[in-house]
């Protein structure tokens, strides 16, 4: 078991959810990346799922593709990513889910890409523009290295797709629980419940909701059906918000996200 293994088997022995904020690497600069990940652990966070910057970021609404246009413009990469990660291990155990594009590994390559990942202390990969019928070469060479495949189900996922991506899914499932980009919004699919209904039908695998769960009372009702909840877009704005005074930045995300933890972990 890797690490997302490993802390989704302790939550559930607990009967707990996790919780899974999303940070921009580079964002708002490579610098304040790991003090902002390092605050998030320190606010509750289980696992971290971290956004490698592309110029298109195809499955991301208004707020996470300007933080990916700031970390672009400190130019961050893909391989610049993997080596902040590879530092932040000398201070940091938690469980770090990747976000890239396909372009970046398929440039990379698969092989090194995995071999790159593993070495920096990387634990799974999403990959939102991968469908998993054209995934083969990554998932032939990701078991090698120990990281975890994790796919997207979206509410317009017929039952024949929602079974194969559960099959090729490690880690957890990325439950999209709404049909759209990320972003902040006032309420909660009624899709979600039936979507996660449809999942355990096919897996026992953890199955994590994310795209628009923006508050506290989002995460709490997520928490009850769900094994893991992300945040992104929310998280992101307050980033934004308080990019030019690194204390303000780092007490108001915390402030913010041990919020979110405490609704996750309300029973």
């Amino acid at each position: 078991m890797n690490r997302i293994d490993k802390k989704f088997h302790g939550l559930r022995q607990s009967n707990t959810c996790a919780f899974m904020p999303y940070l921009c690497a580079g964002d708002p600069t490579p610098k304040l990346t790991p003090d902002l990940l390092l605050t998030l652990e320190d606010a509750g966070a289980d696992l971290i799922e971290l956004g490698v910057p592309f110029s298109d970021p195809i499955a991301d609404g208004p707020t996470i593709q300007r933080a990916s246009e700031r970390a672009l413009n400190h130019n961050i990469s893909l391989k610049s990513t993997l080596d902040m990660v590879s530092k932040l291990r000398q201070r940091s155990e938690i469980p770090i889910a990747l976000m890239t594009y396909y372009n970046p590994i398929f440039s990379m390559g698969e092989s090194e890409f995995c071999k790159e990942a593993e070495n920096a202390g990387i634990d799974g990969v999403i990959v939102p523009d991968l469908p998993p019928e054209e995934g083969k070469p990554l998932l032939d060479v990701a078991p090698e290295y120990n990281l975890s495949t994790i796919f997207l189900v979206a509410p317009t996922s017929p039952s024949n797709r929602i079974e194969l991506i559960a099959s090729v899914s490690t880690g957890f499932i990325y439950c999209v629980s709404l049909t759209g980009v990320t972003g902040v919004r006032a309420t909660l699919s009624d899709e979600i419940t039936p979507m996660i209904t449809e999942l355990r039908e096919h897996t026992d695998k953890p199955v994590s909701v994310g795209f628009g769960v923006s508050t506290p009372e989002h995460a709490k009702q997520i928490s009850k059906i769900a094994d893991g909840v992300i945040v992104g877009s929310a998280i992101v704005n307050v980033v934004e918000e308080n990019m030019d005074n690194k204390e303000q930045l780092l007490k108001s995300v915390k402030q913010f996200a041990s919020e979110l933890a405490d609704g996750v972990k309300s029973k």
